[in-house]
């Protein structure tokens, strides 16, 4: 065989190989589209173990489909979300980020409330049950508190203390977390007197049964609306589905197992 057969036939093997592989990535964007690929979910990260458990239970009602959940404050996930991370559906803490991302023309609809949070004091040691004034103890020496900025369970702590007239006496004490879940892991690693977390939090498998906690009460802190929103991409139906799975009457049960209320009761 001469050298120009011998080229000739690379080029048509390596002709092939292109055809192959576009045919087959085809096959695959399609199938992926028609609701066999994996749904990617920015989530709020005082959700983390009702999500999982929710997770389960729509995987098992509705085989073949496939979720992957990514977790961190809801501030931090707009960034991410705003710099081109690839997620179909966004559950935030709170109401206002997902309209920051509508107004960013990231979004597809209208966002809509899920569930409603409760802010708790938690410590592996010490009694809180006077609830806010536990923080004046001489024995706190260090408060963990979420980043108020970018994680709405911080900055509903931060209100109430506020409110209580208590924040600028504490101030010093604080050390501020990333998110909820870091907060609570300087209390439980014992980096933190105290921590304000989310009572889902309190309820998860790495708390329950551990320390003490104290519930905010309404006087003391609202419950937090937290609202999520379907992402602009190819995967707004497979996302919707999830997100109407979550919002359902079925779910119900699941939310109030992590101290979640489906509505605000006055």
């Amino acid at each position: 065989m001469n050298k120009l057969t011998q080229l000739k036939l690379v080029l048509s093997i390596f002709l092939i190989s292109i055809v192959i592989f576009s045919c087959k990535k085809g096959q695959s964007d399609n199938k992926d589209y028609n609701g066999n690929s994996v749904i990617s979910v920015a989530a709020a990260a005082n959700l983390r173990d009702v999500l999982e458990e929710l997770k389960e239970a729509y995987i098992k009602e509705n085989s073949g489909r496939k979720v992957e959940i990514s977790f961190a404050s809801s501030g931090l996930l707009v960034q991410q979300i705003l710099n081109g991370a690839p997620f179909d559906l966004f559950l935030s803490a709170d109401t206002s980020f997902p309209e920051k991302l509508k107004m960013n023309n990231k979004t597809f609809g209208n966002s809509s409330v899920y569930t409603y949070g409760r802010t708790a004091l938690w410590s592996s040691d010490l009694d809180v049950s006077e609830g806010l004034k536990v923080v004046l103890n001489p024995k706190v020496k260090k408060i963990a508190i979420a980043n108020p900025k970018l994680a709405p369970y911080g900055k509903n702590a931060v209100e109430a203390l506020k409110k209580s007239g208590l924040y600028t006496i504490i101030e010093h004490k604080i050390v501020w977390a990333e998110n909820i879940n870091q907060a609570a892991q300087f209390a439980t690693s014992g980096n933190a007197d105290v921590a304000f977390v989310a009572l889902s939090n309190v309820m998860g498998k790495e708390m329950t049964g551990k320390g003490k906690f104290y519930e905010l009460s309404d006087n003391e802190s609202s419950p937090i609306p937290q609202s999520g929103i379907i992402l602009k991409g190819k995967k707004t139906t497979e996302a919707q589905l999830f997100f109407d799975f979550i919002r359902s009457e079925k779910s119900k049960r699941i939310w109030k197992k992590y101290g979640y209320q489906s509505e605000i009761k006055f």
